[in-house]
C-alpha cells in the first residue's frame, strides 16, 4: 500500500533565497543552472574532500536486528571458539582479509567494496533513528515513538526535502522509498527512523506493500520463555515467482475514467480553496505525489519484477530480500533517489538479524545466503547497466553483537554497540579497502573509530549535500544537515 501521511499545518514548499543560502549544493536533485547561478555567492562552499556529489542516487540495504561483526566482516579466526563461534571464515579477493564463511560471493567481490570494521557508539538498542539520522542522542523512548519531537529526518527524507525545494513538480516515483513493506509492520506497530522528523510528516518515507506469505514454514523461537514458539511462513526465506509488490492497494472498481473524474473534481475544489487561501500545505504535496504516482504508472512498472528475465531474478535469489533488491534497482532506473531495502523482523520478535538464539543455523541457511546472493547481484547488475559509477550502496545496521557466543539453543549473541561494521560500494566510495580495526575478540575498536553520525554525514557528502549546511524545522530553527557527523575520507575514493 502507498502510505503518504501528512497534516494540515502550514509548511511552505516554495524555493526561496534563504533556502538556497542554507541547503547548499542541490544539483543532484534537479536545481536548474540558472537558479544555481543566482545562489552561487550565498551558498556554502562544497567540502574539499573527494567524492562530493559523485552519487546521483543511493540504495541502503538495512539489516534490521544487527549482524554479528565476528560472523560477517570482522572474523577472529585465532580467537577461542566461544568468541569466533561455530562458523568459520574464508579468504577474500583482498590478500589477508577474511569474511564469514556464509559469504562466498561477497568474499570474491571484496576488491570492489570498502569494509568498515570500526563503527562504535554507546547505545546497544535497536536504534534505527540513531543509525540513519543526524539525531545527536537516543534512548528507548525515542526509538519507540515515531512522533517523538526530538526526531531528526531520515537520510532519505532530507534527500526528498531538498529535491522538493529544487523542483515543485512531483516526481513519477517517490524520491524516498522503502521496500518491502512498512517498517516493523509484520511484527507490530511501525518503528521510528524512516520518517520526516522535524521536517514534518510531509517527508516521511513512502512504503511498498508485500502481502504474500513465504514458501518455507519455519518454527521460530524468540528465546523468551514467555513468548510461545510460532511456525512462520517467512518470505525472507523464500517466495513464489508470482508474488508481487504493490504500490497501492489493488481496487478493481477504479477505472481510468473514474480516476480522471475524481481528479477533475479535486481540481475544482482546489481552485476554490486557493482563491481563499494561497498558502500551500503538506496535504498539497501529498496529493500531488499521489496523483503523479497513480496517473504515470511509473511506480507500478518499477515494482513489476515479474517483467525481468528469469535468469536475472534467479541471480538475486527468489527471496523477499533478493527480489526487493531487484525492485530497488528498477526504482533507481525509474528516477528514484533514495531506496531502502530492509531485512526486517517477520512474524515474531528476535527475527530478522536479531540473532539472540539459533544464530548458527539461521546464518548458515537463511541470512548469509540471502544477503550474499542479493548484494552481489545488485552490485553486478548496477555495474553491467552503467549505473554503479553514480550509485552509492550502503549495507549497515544499528549496532553489533556480543563477542562471546551465548550458551543458548543454536548459539546466539546479544546486543553490542561498542564495535560493528558495514559495507560501502559504488559512487564515491573506495574499492578494496578495509577501514578500522577492533581488538583480538572484536569487542572494542582499536583503530579509526567511526560514529554512525560520520556515516550519515559522509553519505550526504557523496550525494552532493553539504552536511554543514543548514535546514530548518517547522518553527524556523536551524540545524546542520549532518548534525555532529564528520565527512570521513577513509571511506572515499
Amino acid at each position: 500500500m502507498l502510505r503518504i501521511l501528512g497534516s494540515n499545518k502550514v509548511f511552505c514548499d516554495g524555493l526561496t533565497r534563504r533556502d538556497l543560502l542554507h541547503v547548499g549544493a542541490l544539483a543532484p536533485f534537479g536545481l536548474t543552472l540558472a537558479s544555481a547561478a543566482r545562489a552561487a555567492e550565498q551558498r556554502p562552499a562544497a567540502p574539499a574532500t573527494s567524492g562530493f556529489g559523485s552519487a546521483k542516487r543511493c540504495v541502503l540495504l538495512y539489516l534490521w536486528g544487527s549482524p554479528s561483526q565476528i560472523d560477517t566482516w570482522d572474523p577472529k579466526p585465532s580467537a577461542p571458539r566461544e568468541i569466533r563461534g561455530a562458523l568459520g571464515s574464508i579468504p577474500s579477493a583482498l590478500p589477508g582479509v577474511r569474511v564469514g564463511e556464509v559469504f562466498p560471493r561477497i568474499a570474491k567481490a571484496l576488491d570492489r567494496v570498502t569494509v568498515l570494521r570500526s563503527l562504535t557508539h554507546r547505545d546497544p538498542i535497536h536504534g534505527t533513528a540513531f543509525a540513519f539520522t543526524a539525531v545527536p542522542n537516543t534512548d528507548l523512548q525515542l526509538e519507540g515513538q515515531v512522533r517523538d519531537p526530538r526526531h531528526w529526518p531520515f537520510i532519505g527524507s532530507v534527500v526528498d526535502y531538498l529535491g522538493a525545494r529544487a523542483s515543485a513538480k512531483a516526481p513519477p516515483v517517490p524520491r524516498n522509498y522503502w521496500l518491502p513493506f512498512t517498517f516493523g509492520s509484520k511484527r507490530g506497530p511501525s518503528r521510528p527512523g524512516p520518517f520526516g522528523g522535524f521536517l514534518g510528516p510531509a517527508y516521511d518515507t513512502v512504503w511498498a506493500q508485500f502481502a504474500a506469505q513465504g514458501t518455507r514454514e519455519i518454527l521460530r523461537d524468540s528465546g523468551d520463555p514467555k513468548t510461545p514458539t510460532k511456525t512462520v511462513a517467512d518470505p525472507y526465506a523464500g517466495i513464489r515467482p508470482t508474488d508481487r509488490f504493490e504500490s497501492v492497494a489493488p481496487d478493481d472498481t477504479i477505472t481510468l475514467d473514474r480516476l480522471n473524474g475524481r481528479t477533475t473534481l479535486l481540481d475544482q475544489l482546489d481552485s476554490a480553496r486557493r482563491s481563499l487561501d494561497s498558502r500551500e500545505t503538506p496535504f498539497d504535496r501529498h496529493r500531488a505525489q499521489a496523483r503523479a504516482v497513480l496517473t504515470s504508472g511509473a511506480l507500478r512498472t518499477a515494482l513489476d519484477v515479474q517483467s525481468e528475465p528469469e535468469k536475472v531474478r534467479a541471480r538475486y535469489g527468489m527471496t523477499l530480500f533478493g527480489q526487493s533488491c531487484l525492485a530497488a534497482r528498477r526504482m533507481l532506473e525509474a528516477g528514484g533517489k533514495f531506496v531502502t531495502v530492509c531485512w526486517d523482523e517477520y512474524g515474531l520478535v528476535n527475527t530478522g538479524w536479531d540473532t539472540h538464539v539459533y544464530q548458527t543455523p539461521r546464518l548458515k541457511d537463511e541470512l548469509g545466503p540471502g544477503l550474499d546472493t542479493a548484494f552481489t547481484a545488485l552490485l553486478d547488475d548496477l555495474d553491467a547497466r552503467g549505473l554503479l559509477a553514480d550509485t552509492a550502496i550502503v549495507v549497515m545496521s544499528e549496532h553489533g553483537r556480543t563477542p562471546r557466543v551465548q550458551n543458548v539453543a543454536g548459539g546466539g549473541r546479544d546486543h553490542w554497540a561498542r564495535a560493528y561494521g558495514g559495507l560501502f560500494a559504488g559512487a564515491g566510495f573506495a574499492k578494496g579497502r578495509v577501514v578500522g580495526r577492533t581488538d583480538r575478540i572484536g569487542g572494542d575498536v582499536a583503530e579509526v573509530p567511526f560514529s554512525p553520525k560520520d556515516v550519515v554525514a559522509t553519505l550526504f557528502h557523496v550525494l552532493g549535500i553539504d552536511p554543514a549546511a543548514e535546514i530548518h524545522d517547522r518553527l524556523g530553527r536551524p540545524y546542520a544537515i549532518g548534525g555532529s557527523g564528520r565527512v570521513r575520507s577513509e571511506l572515499l575514493a
